[in-house]
């Protein structure tokens, strides 16, 4: 309590800087005030003169501490003036500088520059935020603020279509009542399939924080993708139907052009000598169209129906030796790494790593070339690369489009089930000419520890 008085009569005795200002000019000409009034006492001046001059002395003594204070005070004034201006945002205020060499002078074009720096920083600031509005309101994607409390802050045009509702009517409600409370927990993108009142289909979602004021908000985006899901949807089954009627119309022209030329040869009378010869040649032709048009419909089936993986350790020395040992044409070269194990399906690996190897050793038959198999490890990753010594690629572009194909009699789907196998493990699947030599090289990219 001794304390908290001592402190109040501190503030109380502590005086502005003014009066501080003040003091010290008076303090300042007193000795000169003194010395004049002890010299005109001294003097043989009578006391009427010796009192006009002393009142004459006090007076400009007073005078000039007193405009000494209103100076300093004035020019304070002015500058807090314009602090004040700043601070309420208005930035058109400017001192008056008379002397541009004197302190103070210095002070007001500081204040001034920052002023018009201020200015040009709010317009900017404006600006930015109207473009930012205007983009809101114009994005085909409804846009949602919630503060901490799940109170809805900002709405633009997309939400209001969305929701069925004005701006006016939306913001200062609840998530809850929206029918978003939902969406402000869980996984931070999601894709749902929805009626709001504005509109039905598919949403992806997405969730992301900003703060603003130093609080923390909520920012919630809905895209419509029903359009863009269904124009893949399209392109698909129209890429799906183009293959299937290729390899139909391949199977089925010569299958009917032959069934005609044997109703023909079977309508002539009388029959050939060597119509059973020609009966025997058509029929097997057809047979052998409709077996390939049944394994080109079993291989489109296989890679339509591929299940998921089922995880479990892999050694990859092990599987690799296994693999490689399968490959009976020509030996594969393979160095073993240090021992890893990994979580991966073996079977639907091995599938890939036939395919690769497979493919590898066609290519370098045809140059009498050789192949190798290398591992290669990062902190997070395992990569095999199978290497050709053939002729390399010409076209990147359709190695991974089903039933594309460059060998004869093959099938163009296993590297569309070795992506597919892939991808399933999290993993990539890269196809390229070597950088450093002749042949081709294949990157199968496998994370070490997968969940």
């Amino acid at each position: 309590m001794k304390v908290n008085r001592t402190a109040v009569a501190r503030e109380r005795f502590q005086l502005s800087h003014d009066k501080r200002v003040l003091l010290l000019a008076l303090a300042a000409g007193f000795p000169a005030v003194l010395a004049c009034i002890v010299s005109l006492a001294l003097s043989h001046y009578s006391p009427r003169n010796q009192v006009a001059f002393d009142l004459i002395a006090v007076f400009c003594w007073l005078g000039f501490a007193f405009a000494a204070r209103g100076r300093v005070a004035s020019s304070l004034r002015t500058l807090a003036n314009l602090l004040e201006a700043m601070r309420e945002g208005d930035y058109s205020i400017r001192g008056r500088v008379d002397r541009p060499g004197e302190p103070m002078a210095e002070v007001m074009l500081q204040v001034n520059a920052m002023a018009a720096t201020l200015r040009d920083q709010r317009l900017g600031a404006l600006e930015a935020t109207a473009l930012l509005r205007k983009v809101m309101e114009e994005i085909d994607v409804a846009v949602f603020a919630f503060d901490p409390q799940q109170i809805l802050r900002l709405v633009n045009r997309a939400g209001e279509r969305l929701l069925a509702q004005p701006a006016e009517r939306l913001l200062a409600r609840d998530a809850a009542s929206l029918g978003l409370a939902e969406f402000l927990s869980g996984d931070s993108e999601q894709t749902i399939q929805r009626a709001f009142p504005g509109a039905i289909g598919r949403w992806g979602v997405r969730r992301s924080q900003f703060r603003e004021g130093g609080i923390p908000h909520q920012l919630l985006v809905l895209t419509d993708i029903t359009r863009p899901l269904r124009e893949e949807e399209l392109q698909a089954w129209q890429r799906l139907v183009r293959v299937i009627g290729h390899e139909l119309n391949n199977s089925l022209t010569p299958i009917k052009s032959i069934a005609q030329s044997l109703e023909n040869l079977l309508r002539t009378d009388p029959l050939p000598e060597d119509w059973s010869e020609d009966m025997m040649r058509g029929l097997n032709v057809i047979g052998t169209r409709s077996e390939s048009l049944s394994r080109f419909m079993s291989s489109y089936a296989r890679l339509a129906k591929l299940p998921p993986p089922k995880f479990a350790p892999i050694e990859i020395n092990a599987l690799l030796n296994r693999v490689t040992a399968l490959e009976t044409r020509m030996p594969v070269f393979f160095e073993q790494c240090p021992p890893l194990t990994f979580n991966g399906d073996p079977d639907q690996l091995e599938q890939v790593l036939i395919n690769l190897i497979r493919n590898a050793v066609d290519a370098a038959q045809e140059t009498g070339g050789r192949v190798f198999v290398r591992l290669e490890r990062t902190p997070s990753t395992l990569e095999v690369i199978v290497r050709d010594e053939g002729p390399g690629l010409s076209n990147t572009a359709n190695l991974f489009v089903p039933f594309f194909t460059t060998k004869r009699g093959g099938s163009g789907i296993g590297l569309v089930l070795s992506r597919q196998i892939t991808e399933a493990h999290n993993g990539t699947l890269v196809l390229q000419n070597a950088a450093n030599g002749p042949g081709c090289e294949a990157r199968l990219s496998l994370p070490i520890s997968l969940q």
